[in-house]
Formats: structure tokens, C-alpha cells, sequence
């Protein structure tokens, strides 16, 4: 058995391992499978939102917008998302999990439908959530099966086949588990990738003759502006403002994340994590870009989507022998981190918002973990189907997500909003961004070409749904809610 195989077996077995521990401490409630019980701590909390919102996106999209970008990619990213992500986790996290616990709700879909009296508006958005999660899974698989090929040295028309395994994978501990599977894996997972991103970006430099080495050959083969912030695309000023209002606020949108939010044991250990996440994801950003530049110096000349392939050559090429079994482990552990959140989200989605009628706990289980199963099997034909580059495929998504932020903050933060103000900015908000897509013109991908004023659709997008939200609200207010109140923190 290569080293490669050898520790990916250990890595499965230790992932079913966890998954079936974590059944053993489940009871057969929804809220336990669905919500790990509502009882993720600190530490478990901070390692489960961490895990799940590091994706190839990062690990292999952003070395690979790097290796074209340069340094710059660093400053699009993440000044503005150490401040967005933990403000909006806050702003939406905390008073969603004092309304989830007091509705009985387990979903984000049924949290809003049901504090807002509309089963229309559940069903929306699930299937928004829908629309936008599952081409961003593909994403995640997409990464997962290169990485594999390259390791294990297989041809590439084995990557289907390295695709269903991984779905595979995170199907098994995710159905064994629930939310408390997904909850302990992500603790392993998250170590894994964050320690492999920082210890990479300590030993390459080295072995390609040092940082000075390395910035040197790259104003040879790309010159000064390399190092510079461009001044056009996706870094102009309106352009690089609406950027760093979707990355800012797409994650607590994501239903795999807002859920997790809910599940915390207790405000304190929501508002602790608020504080920790910065530093992590400084951490982890700043490998990441320095990787491109990496490749870029051990690899020029590769074009378009190539770039994606930086993060697997870096580890195989240039890396210390047998580093590169690890180097797999950590992808996989990215991609695993969301793929089990996506899986039991959606699913418990589909079970709870999408399905007529009340089931008793175990049948409501069983459907969850069925549909976890359907979801992966939609992922799996939304990879194969609908292939793109990673950072484009998921700035899509991203850019769909930012439509929901202004229902799901002002839901719970403004007593007046109404499920047709909700309905209104949510069919507005999406609809803006389509037809602003359809606008876009030009060799980069459409959510991040610059239109109407030089903003991005997402941009247009979310004043849409934000103002249709407010509007639909004060034209068609809904019945006083007392739980209103609660979710203010009165």
C-alpha cells in the first residue's frame, strides 16, 4: 500500500470512527440528529464554523486566483472578511438561536417560515438555499477529486469514480452521526488543514531557494505590478467595494453555517467564537495566497483553470517526499468539513420544510438521512454536468447567498419585516442578480465582472432584496409577533 493510500484509509476509518461514537451519544430525537442536541461548546462550535467554511474555495481556488492575481488577493479578501463574518454571526446568529429554541424550529427555512406565519416563504427558501448550495458542493468535489487523482496517480478518467467516493465518505459518518458527527469531525478536520496550510507555507518557501529567491524570479517572469493592487476588474473601486460586501456577509447565509449558529450551547460560546475567528482566518488566508505566488514561481505559464492545479503540484513537486499523502488528507478534510454540513442541512430541509404532514422522530431521522443521500446524488450530477473553475463556480453562489442576507437579518432584527416583505426580497433580490449577470460582458466569469455603475450583480442584487424587503414590509405588515421581543434580547 503507497503512503498515500495508506493514510487516507486511516483518515476514513478515523471519520467513521468519530460518526459512530457520535451515534452512540445520540438519541433518536430530530433535534439531536439535526442539532447535535443544541449543545456545541466553544471549542466544538469554533472548529465546526471554521471547518465548514474552509473549502477548496480557499485551499485551491484562492492559490489559484494568486497565481494570476498576485499579492493582492490578500487585501479582496480578508481585512474586510476578519471584521464582516464574526459581525454578522453576531448581528444574525444570536437572536435566529433564541427564535429557533422558543419555535421549535431545526432548519433555517423553518425558522423564518414559522416566525413569520408563511410555509410559501419556507418553501422558497429552500429552494434558493437549494439553488446556490448545491453547484457550490460541486465545487468542493470538484477539488477533492483532483487532489486525489494527482496523489494516487490515476488517470483522469477516474475522477468521477474519485468523486462518488468522497460523497460516499461523507454520507456514511454524516447519516451515522447527525450535526454531533459533523460537529466532531470538523474539530479533526479543521487541524488538519489549518496545521498543513501553515506548515507548508513555513518548508516551501525554503525549498525553492527562499522568499527573496522566490519574489525575485517573480518580477523577472511577471514584473513589479505583481506585487501591486490592480486598478481595473474585480479591484476597481466599485467593483472591489461590492466584492467585500458579498464575502463579507455570503457566509452566515449559508444554511450549513446559520445552522450551526443555532446549535450553540449558549450566547457566550456564539459570542467567543465572534472573537476567535479573525485570527483563524488570517491564518489561513495568508498561506493560501502565499502559495499562489509559489506556484507561480515554480509553475508559469499555466492559463485559466490550470491555476487551480497549484495547491496538489506545490505539494507533490516541491514539497519533502511523503508530505504529499498529508497534502491530500487536508483537502479532503476541507472538502469533508462542508460537504457533511451541506448533506444533513439540505436534507434536514428537505424532511422538515418540503415534506406535508408530521412524522413521528425516528421516521423524521430516517428521512434525513435519505435525502442526505439525494442530495449527494445531485451534487455528484451537478459536477459532472456543470463544470467550471472553482473561484467562478463559487463567486455564483456567493452572490446568490448575499440575496438572502437582508431577509435574514432583518427577520430577526426588525419586528415590522412581514413574509411578503420576505417573499418580495427574496424573488427581487434574485431576480436583479440573474438579469445583471446576463449583462455582464467580458472574459471574466459573470458574478465578478463589474456592470451598471461599475458594481457587481451581487451588489444590485442585495439593495434589491433589502429595499423590496423593507418596502413589502411597511406596504403588507404582518400580524405582532410576541417572540419579536426575544429575538431583540428583551
Amino acid at each position: 500500500m503507497t503512503p498515500a493510500l495508506l493514510v487516507l484509509a486511516v483518515y476514513a476509518v478515523a471519520v467513521l470512527a468519530l460518526g459512530w461514537l457520535a451515534a452512540r451519544r445520540a438519541s433518536a430525537s430530530p433535534e439531536d440528529y439535526f442539532l447535535a442536541g443544541s449543545g456545541l461548546g466553544t471549542v466544538v462550535l469554533f472548529m465546526a464554523l471554521f471547518g465548514t467554511n474552509c473549502t477548496p474555495f480557499v485551499l485551491v481556488g484562492i492559490p489559484g486566483r494568486a497565481y494570476h492575481d498576485g499579492a493582492a488577493v490578500f487585501g479582496l479578501n480578508v481585512p474586510v472578511v476578519a471584521l464582516g463574518i464574526p459581525l454578522s454571526f453576531w448581528a444574525v446568529g444570536v437572536p435566529a438561536r433564541r427564535l429557533a429554541r422558543r419555535l421549535g424550529a431545526l432548519t433555517p427555512a423553518e425558522l423564518y417560515a414559522r416566525h413569520l406565519g408563511s410555509r410559501p416563504l419556507g418553501l422558497l427558501l429552500f429552494a434558493v438555499f437549494t439553488l446556490y448550495t448545491l453547484p457550490y458542493m460541486a465545487t468542493a468535489v470538484e477539488g477533492a477529486a483532483r487532489s486525489l487523482v494527482a496523489a494516487l496517480d490515476l488517470a483522469p478518467e477516474s475522477a468521477p469514480l474519485a468523486g462518488g467516493a468522497v460523497l460516499a465518505l461523507a454520507v456514511g459518518y454524516t447519516s451515522l452521526g447527525g450535526m454531533r458527527a459533523t460537529a466532531w469531525t470538523n474539530v479533526l478536520q479543521g487541524a488538519l488543514f489549518l496545521g498543513f496550510m501553515v506548515a507548508l507555507a513555513v518548508i516551501l518557501p525554503g525549498r525553492l531557494g527562499g522568499l527573496g529567491e522566490v519574489f525575485r524570479t517573480l518580477r523577472e517572469e511577471a514584473g513589479p505590478a505583481y506585487f501591486e493592487r490592480p486598478e481595473t476588474g474585480l479591484y476597481s473601486g466599485g467593483a472591489l467595494a461590492s466584492w467585500s460586501l458579498v464575502i463579507s456577509l455570503t457566509v452566515v447565509a449559508f444554511p450549513h453555517m446559520l445552522v450551526r449558529l443555532v446549535a450553540a450551547r449558549s450566547e457566550g460560546a456564539l459570542r467567543r467564537v465572534c472573537v476567535l475567528y479573525p485570527l483563524a482566518l488570517v491564518a489561513l488566508w495568508l498561506p493560501a495566497v502565499l502559495l499562489g505566488l509559489l506556484g507561480r514561481a515554480a509553475f508559469p505559464g499555466l492559463e485559466g483553470r490550470a491555476s487551480d492545479q497549484v495547491f496538489t503540484r506545490l505539494v507533490e513537486e516541491v514539497a519533502p517526499a511523503g508530505l504529499g499523502a498529508f497534502g491530500l488528507v487536508a483537502v479532503l478534510a476541507a472538502v469533508m468539513s462542508t460537504l457533511d454540513a451541506q448533506l444533513l442541512t439540505l436534507g434536514s430541509m428537505l424532511s422538515r420544510d418540503v415534506l406535508p404532514g408530521r412524522r413521528d422522530a425516528r421516521a423524521e431521522v430516517r428521512a434525513g438521512r435519505a435525502f442526505a443521500l439525494v442530495v449527494a446524488v445531485l451534487v455528484f450530477l451537478v459536477w459532472r454536468l456543470a463544470p467550471s473553475s472553482i473561484f467562478a463556480q463559487a463567486a455564483v453562489a456567493f452572490s446568490g447567498y448575499v440575496t438572502l442576507f437582508p431577509l435574514l437579518l432583518l427577520g430577526v432584527r426588525w419586528r415590522r419585516t412581514s413574509a411578503a416583505g420576505a417573499l418580495a426580497g427574496v424573488v427581487l433580490g434574485n431576480l436583479v442578480l440573474w438579469v445583471a449577470m446576463g449583462q455582464a460582458e467580458g472574459p471574466a466569469p459573470a458574478a465578478l465582472t463589474p456592470v451598471w455603475a461599475g458594481l457587481l450583480p451581487a451588489a444590485w442584487a442585495f439593495l434589491a432584496a433589502a429595499l423590496a424587503t423593507v418596502v413589502g414590509s411597511l406596504l403588507r405588515p404582518g400580524a405582532a409577533r410576541p417572540e419579536a421581543a426575544l429575538a431583540r434580547g428583551a
